[in-house]
């Protein structure tokens, strides 16, 4: 299997790691700085198992690297996405282009950018949860997913089996790409907590880094809870019916119970707020992507699609315009 994988980050170097150590599998990267690659990449993920694979070609040019590939695999930001599938267009061939998440906008740009018979698939939650631990070297794979739900189109049925087989993981295959593409994931589950942190405390200095995920409080579950009520309303007049809700996905059934359920996951529990170090504490950190990508790039797909089809969102519709008037 002939692999590019599209960007740097800490998904892309987990990736690269997990599916270059298979033995059958070919991994090339396209990247902004290949001079920074090694030619081989560590993954050591939470369980003490090590991912080593070495890459087939590191490079800039999409014509160095994309030829006869057979999967096309971004793990790239939101605001990436749009110029790279322009970028890549000529040489995409009859490969399979895909995004390892589809909540900031994948499907909404391959459809504007390629034919419509272009062979698309898109993760509706990223498989792993990943950090780079050195850049072009190696990182660290935090936890698992125990299923992926995948939207494909164009694509032979076999194809579930393949990422199966790539990840290790037991796949199911989405009934239409809106159920990637609106995931209640981080467009909402990141959002609705940076405003619970955040709100009428944009300019305050906290005593320290608040743990985005351990520090989790009532607050924050009771704004996800409405912001997911709306989406779901949004879901129903879109006939989109196999998500689950941040409720259903949490085992939980109250404020309370998802507080106590978020706050309790090992995987979650180092992951820092976007915050900056100042001489008088910890502010909010507006360039992250946290706020860079998870507003423009992710809750703006369900604030439009609701204006677009008259569902009625008015928690959603808050910590949007707040979020998106803090972006610098």
């Amino acid at each position: 299997m002939r692999i590019c994988i599209c960007g740097g980050g800490s998904l892309g170097h987990v990736c690269a790691g997990v599916l270059a150590s298979q033995p059958d599998n070919e991994v090339s990267i396209l990247s902004g700085h290949p001079e920074k690659w090694s030619n081989e990449v560590v993954v050591n993920d939470c369980e003490g198992k090590e991912y080593k694979g070495r890459l087939a070609k590191v490079s800039k040019e999409p014509e160095d690297v994309l030829a006869n590939q057979d999967i096309i695999l971004l793990c790239l930001p939101g605001y990436l996405i749009e110029e790279t599938l322009i970028k890549i267009k000529p040489f995409v061939g009859n490969a399979k282009v895909g995004s390892i998440v589809s909540s900031t906008g994948f499907f909404f740009f391959a459809h504007k950018v390629f034919d419509k018979d272009a062979k698309l698939f898109g993760f509706q939650r990223v498989p792993f949860i990943a950090r780079v631990k050195e850049y072009g070297r190696s990182a660290n794979l935090l936890g698992y997913k125990k299923e992926l739900a995948v939207a494909i189109e164009n694509i032979e049925n076999n194809f579930k089996q393949t990422l199966e087989k790539l990840f290790s993981t037991p796949v199911s295959k989405l009934n239409s790409f809106y159920e990637a593409a609106l995931t209640n994931s981080n467009p909402i589950l990141h959002t609705g907590r940076l405003y619970s942190i955040f709100k009428d405390k944009e300019d305050e200095a906290f005593d320290h880094q608040i743990l985005f995920y351990k520090e989790w409080t009532d607050e924050a579950s009771e704004i996800e809870i409405k912001m997911d009520e709306e989406f779901f309303r949004l879901l129903d007049m879109l006939d989109v019916r196999t998500l689950p809700t941040l409720l259903d996905y949490y085992e939980s059934h109250d404020v309370a119970s998802l507080t106590r359920k978020i706050q309790s996951i090992k995987a979650f529990e180092k992951i820092l707020s976007p915050m900056i170090e100042t001489a008088g504490g910890w502010k909010a950190d507006f360039t992250s992507r946290y706020f860079t990508e998870d507003f423009p790039f992710g809750l703006k797909w369900i604030r439009d699609l609701a204006k677009e089809n008259g569902v009625d969102t008015p928690m959603i519709e808050k910590v949007y315009e707040w979020g998106i008037s803090r972006i610098k």
